[in-house]
C-alpha cells in the first residue's frame, strides 16, 4: 500500500477527486493533505474524507520542516493538485521522481512561472488553438519541465470563452489523474 500526500494551494476539486478515487483502494491511500495556505478550501475536503490536513508557509517547505511532516507520514508519492508554489530542489532531492503535476495545457505550450488557472486558459483563448488539455508530468527543479507521463486533448471551439476552456480541462483533470496515479504505483 503506498502513502500519498497532496499539496494544493486552492479548492481542491482535483484532490478531492483523488481522495474520492483511492478511498477504497488497495494499491495506496491519501495519508495527508498539505497547504500553502490556511483559508484554501481543499483543507476542508480533506476533512470530509477524515485525511489529515497541514497548513506550511514557504519557509517551512524550503527549510525542511515539510518533508519532516511528509515522512512522518510515510509518504511515498506527492501529489501536486493545484499547488502554486514552486517545489524546492531539496524535496524534490528527498522524493525524486516521486512528485506529480497536473498542469492545465498541453505542455510544453503555455507553462512556466505565472501560467496556472485561468492564466492559462486565457493564453490559450488568445492564441487561437483548436485544441487545449492537460499534461501529467514528474517535477523537478523547473516550472511544468519535467518528464511527461500523460496528456489528453479537448477541441476548443471559436466562440469558448476562458471559463468554458476552463471546464473542458477540468473534466479532463478529473477523469484521468486519479487514474494516472494509480498506473505509476
Amino acid at each position: 500500500m503506498k502513502n500519498l500526500a497532496i499539496l494544493a494551494s486552492g479548492s481542491g476539486t482535483n484532490a478531492e477527486k483523488i481522495m474520492e478515487y483511492f478511498q477504497q483502494s488497495s494499491k495506496a491511500r491519501v495519508v495527508l493533505v498539505a497547504s500553502n495556505k490556511k483559508d484554501a478550501y481543499v483543507l476542508e475536503r480533506a476533512k470530509k474524507y477524515n485525511v489529515p490536513g497541514i497548513v506550511f508557509s514557504k519557509a517551512e517547505m524550503e527549510n525542511g520542516r515539510l518533508e519532516e511532516s511528509l515522512r512522518k507520514h510515510r509518504t511515498d508519492i506527492i501529489i501536486l493538485a493545484g499547488f502554486l508554489l514552486q517545489v524546492p530542489g531539496r524535496l524534490i532531492k528527498a522524493f525524486p521522481d516521486k512528485i506529480i503535476n497536473i498542469h492545465p495545457a498541453l505542455l510544453p505550450k503555455y507553462g512556466g512561472k505565472g501560467m496556472y488557472g485561468r492564466h492559462v486558459h486565457q493564453a490559450v483563448k488568445d492564441s487561437g488553438d483548436s485544441e487545449t488539455g492537460i499534461t501529467i508530468h514528474l517535477v523537478n527543479e523547473n516550472y511544468d519541465e519535467g518528464k511527461i507521463i500523460f496528456q489528453a486533448a479537448v477541441s476548443i471551439e471559436k466562440g469558448d470563452s476562458p471559463e468554458q476552456i476552463a471546464q473542458k480541462v477540468h473534466a479532463l483533470e478529473h477523469k484521468y489523474y486519479p487514474n494516472v496515479i494509480e498506473s505509476l504505483i
